[in-house]
C-alpha cells in the first residue's frame, strides 16, 4: 500500500513542472519553433486547479500555440482561449506580479488587430509599484522583463538596475 501510494505521489508530482524551470524557459520562447514547442509541451498537464502561476504561463503557452495554427479559425480559437484563460487567472489573483508580467508580456507582442492590447498601462504601473516588495529570485527576474520590455521608460528600467 505504501508503495502504491509512494508511486502516485511520484507520477502526480512528476507530471507538473517546477516554477524555477518555466521562468528559465519563458523569456526563450518566441527565439525559435523549438522552444515554443517544447514550452507549450511542459504546460500541456497543467489544469486550472495548479499554482495560478503556472496556470497563467499555460495561458501563454496557449497564446503562443496560436500563432503556429495553419488555419485562421484555428488561431482565432486558440488566441481566444488563451486569453480568456490568462484573464480569468488575473481576476482570480489580481494582485499577482508575475502573472501580469506575463500579461503585459504577451500584450506587448500580439499584433494591434487582436484587441488584446488593453492592460499594458495598468500592468506596467502595477509592476513599477510593486517591484520592490519583491523577494530576490522573483525580483530578479522581473529586472530581467523590465529591461528588455517595451513598456518602460528609461528612467524606469534605471529604476531596477
Amino acid at each position: 500500500m505504501k508503495l502504491l501510494l509512494s508511486l502516485l505521489l511520484w507520477i502526480n508530482f512528476a507530471g507538473t513542472p517546477d516554477l524555477a524551470t518555466i521562468r528559465k524557459m519563458y523569456p526563450n520562447v518566441t527565439k525559435s519553433d523549438s522552444n515554443a514547442k517544447e514550452f507549450s509541451a511542459k504546460m500541456a498537464d497543467i489544469s486550472d486547479n495548479d499554482d495560478k502561476i503556472l496556470v497563467a504561463y499555460k495561458a501563454a503557452s496557449i497564446l503562443l500555440d496560436s500563432n503556429y495554427q495553419k488555419k485562421l479559425t484555428n488561431k482565432i480559437a486558440r488566441f481566444k482561449e488563451g486569453a480568456k484563460l490568462l484573464e480569468s487567472t488575473i481576476k482570480s489573483e489580481p494582485n499577482n506580479i508575475e502573472i501580469r508580467m506575463i500579461r503585459l508580456s504577451i500584450q506587448e507582442n500580439v499584433p494591434r488587430i487582436t484587441g488584446y492590447k488593453k492592460n499594458i498601462k495598468e500592468d506596467q504601473k502595477y509592476i513599477t509599484t510593486h517591484y520592490a516588495e519583491q523577494n530576490g529570485a522573483l525580483k530578479d527576474y522581473l529586472k530581467d522583463f523590465i529591461l528588455q520590455s517595451k513598456s518602460f521608460s528609461e528612467k524606469e528600467k534605471q529604476f531596477v538596475k
